[in-house]
This record gives C-alpha cells, structure tokens and sequence, in this order.
C-alpha cells in the first residue's frame, strides 16, 4: 500500500511560534552527551542530508516499539496511535532568532517531515498527519536531536489542527534518539538506494 503524506509550508511554524529559540537550543547544545570521543561509525560520516532519508524510512518501527514500551509501562488504557510512514524530508532552515541578537545557533541544522499515523477509537481508524520540525547537532560521536517541535493535523486534508508544541521528549523524538544511537553503534544499515 502507497500512502502519499502531504509536505506542509513551514514558513507557519515561524508565525506560529513568534519567538526566538536561540536560548533553548544553546542551552542543549551545551550538554555534555556532546563532548565524547570520536568513533569511526558511518554515522558519523555522514551528512545529515544523506543519513535522514534512511533514519525516516526506519522511524516508524522505531516509533511504534516506543508506543508499546510507553503501553507496557502505563498499563493505561490511553489511546496510543500507530506510525504507518515518515514523509520526505525537507532541509531549508528557518531562522532561529530575532533580529539585533547575535546567533548562537552555529552548527545548528533543521529538517522539516511529516508522518502519517492512525488511531483504533471504539473500532474505528482514525488516521492524522503529524508536522515535525527537528533541530540537529553533530558531536564528535555523530548527529544528536537538540530538540523538536511538533503539530497535529488532518488526512488526507492537511488542514492543522493543533498549536506548535515542543515533543523533544515525545515518542517520535525518542524513537529519532534510538535511531541516532543504534547509527552511531554501526547497528543500522545505511542504503542510499533511499
């Protein structure tokens, strides 16, 4: 089954948010998961352009095995939704911060992709595209999520139905982690047939 994920103007997230980021994303880039020594990976070999097509083909397992640990933890009976594709990346960066600051975002790179994921409510599937802004950072070890913001909106109409929130702890954000991680550990196989 070939499912189409919308790509979205980000310029959006710009207006939407209306502040600047550059306190938060020096204040993660100083952390000290930053400072290791230096592994011959091919992780670490690679252009985020060249590693994100992979790291988006393999997130929605990596997102769903987050869901069923965060299920198995809760023991809720939360409404969990299920990734079925991460869409294309896009790499043209907004502006981090406002005008007559000095930018302390160096070394600071944007992606910009959409996921599509469903939900199962009273037997029904409801299914809703995510917009995810994600803000990188190479180590010595490798590429590192600094953070990342996301909104919610309908499928197949990409109509946005949420605000921006920041989901740098949030399922798709860990499973992103893991990935960076297992890449770095020379677990994944990197195709660049994607």
């Amino acid at each position: 089954m070939k499912v189409k994920v919308k790509s979205k103007n980000y310029l959006s997230w710009l207006i939407a948010f209306g502040f600047s980021l550059t306190a938060n994303i020096s204040l993660s880039l100083n952390h000290p998961a930053t400072a290791t020594n230096h592994l011959n990976s091919v992780c670490s070999a690679q252009s985020l352009e060249n590693l994100t097509p992979q790291l988006l083909h393999d997130l929605p397992s990596y997102a769903n095995r987050a869901t069923q640990r965060a299920r198995r933890r809760s023991r809720s009976s939360a409404i969990y939704s299920y990734m079925l594709v991460a869409g294309k990346p896009e790499f043209v960066p907004l502006p981090l911060n406002t005008e007559g600051q000095k930018s302390t975002t160096a070394g600071v790179e944007q992606v910009f992709f959409t996921t599509l994921e469903r939900q199962y409510i009273g037997g029904k599937a409801l299914e809703s595209q995510q917009f995810h802004w994600a803000l990188f950072t190479e180590s010595n070890t490798g590429w590192r999520l600094v953070m990342m913001f996301t909104q919610i909106g309908g499928y197949p109409q990409e109509q946005v139905t949420s605000p921006p929130r920041d989901s740098s702890n949030g399922v798709v954000a860990q499973a992103i982690k893991t990935w960076l991680r297992d890449c770095r550990a020379d677990s994944v196989r990197i195709s660049h047939k994607i």
